[in-house]
Parts: structure tokens; C-alpha cells; sequence
């Protein structure tokens, strides 16, 4: 997916950058983004990570970083319109895709980005199908919402564009049909998955990379 700018303007928000909210969720995204590449699933700097500072503003990872080498100094603030607060720095090329979490689930507290093997593989397996079905695992729990296995979920497969405002688009009509989502693939690129916080975003990420590993193993077997 092609780099994109976020439009850099100043705000009228005037919180200090790096105020104590800020740093606290900084540093909670620098860890796990640690976490996440020692897993391999963010190569070559790729991946994007965000958490809520408050009602107005969020924290981000700046463009381009390395994510197994996360700081603070790596995050940057932007509002729910994905512009930079205090700083020329961009932010990640799909900061649109974090914000339209954040207004459609106002409760969400994080978004996690990745790219996985096993996620992008899916998501080009199932790409012509634009959803994996996913059934009966006792790990579906680990989704908030669900408490029996004996449950499915649908995660849906969005097409790969350079055009930020058209992939919004898409999940918008997905979600506007009434159809819940624990987070979503996107085809050849990676998924997204969100919580109320960056544990349980961290723990929605880690479940569905588990369930589509099985599902891919489930159809390499069946072949």
C-alpha cells in the first residue's frame, strides 16, 4: 500500500505533548510493538499501533519506525481526525483507519496493526470470497462478546487500495449492514483488531492470528 500523507496542521488543542496520559499509553504501545515484531509479525517497519489518550486525542506510531525498536519518542499525537497535534511529524499512512475505529466503537481504547504470515496468506486466500468463517473453536471466546465456542464469527476481507478514504468507505458499509466485526483483514496487507485497551486489543489480535493459522492448516490438510 503507497504512502499517503495525513494532512499536517496545527490544532486548537493545546495539551502538552508529552503530558503524563500520553507517555503512559507511548510507552504501552512501545512494548507491545516490541512484543509484536519479536513474533516477526511486523516486518520491514510495517504495521501501525494506536491507543486513546483522552476524549480528543490519540496516541500513534509515527511513519515508517521500526517496530521492534519502538521509544516513546517513536509515537506521536493526533486527533480523531487523524491530524497531527504539535509536531511535523506524520503519522502512519493509515491513521483514517484508526480514527474510524474510535468513532464507530467510542469505547475502543486501541487499534493493533500487523502482518503476520499466517494474516496475510488468509487474507489473500480469502480474498475473492471478502469474508473467512470461522466456527466452533474454543478460542473464540477470547473475542469480547462471545462465551461459548459453539458460536461463529465472520471476519471480513476489505480490497487492498492506496485510497485511504475508499477503504473507510468499505468497512463503513459493512458495519452500516448491521454485521459486527472483532477486526478485519485487508487483502495482501494484514489485519486490524481493537479493544478497550491495548491488553485486550493485544489478546482480540492474538486470538484471531491463532484461529486463521488453523483455519489455513484445516484447509492445507483437506486438500
Amino acid at each position: 500500500m503507497t504512502r499517503r500523507s495525513i494532512p499536517y496542521r496545527r490544532t486548537a488543542i493545546t495539551s502538552a505533548a508529552h503530558d503524563a496520559a500520553f507517555l503512559a499509553a507511548a510507552r504501552a504501545l512501545a512494548e507491545t510493538g516490541r512484543e509484536l515484531a519479536a513474533r516477526g509479525w511486523t516486518p520491514a517497519t510495517s504495521s501501525n499501533f494506536s491507543a486513546r489518550v483522552d476524549a480528543r486525542r490519540l496516541a500513534i506510531t509515527v511513519s515508517g519506525r521500526d517496530k521492534g525498536r519502538l521509544t516513546e519518542a517513536d509515537l506521536m499525537q493526533v486527533d480523531l481526525e487523524g491530524q497531527a497535534i504539535g509536531t511535523p511529524q506524520r503519522p502512519s499512512a493509515e491513521t483514517l483507519l484508526h480514527t474510524q475505529v474510535y468513532a464507530r466503537f467510542p469505547a475502543t481504547g486501541a487499534v493493533l496493526h500487523t502482518h503476520s504470515h499466517n494474516q496475510t496468506v488468509a487474507s489473500r486466500l480469502y480474498a475473492r470470497e471478502g469474508m473467512i468463517r470461522i466456527e466452533g473453536y474454543e478460542l473464540i471466546k477470547a473475542l469480547r462478546g462471545h462465551d461459548t465456542h459453539d458460536t461463529a464469527i465472520t471476519l471480513p476481507v476489505f480490497p487492498n487500495t492506496q485510497d485511504m478514504h475508499q477503504l473507510v468507505a468499505d468497512v463503513d458499509r459493512w458495519l452500516d449492514a448491521g454485521r459486527p466485526l472483532p477486526g478485519y483483514l485487508i487483502d495482501g496487507h494484514g489485519l486490524y483488531a481493537w479493544g478497550l485497551d491495548v491488553a485486550e486489543a493485544r489478546r482480540h489480535l492474538d486470538a484471531i492470528e491463532f484461529l486463521l493459522g488453523c483455519e489455513l492448516d484445516l484447509r492445507r490438510l483437506r486438500s
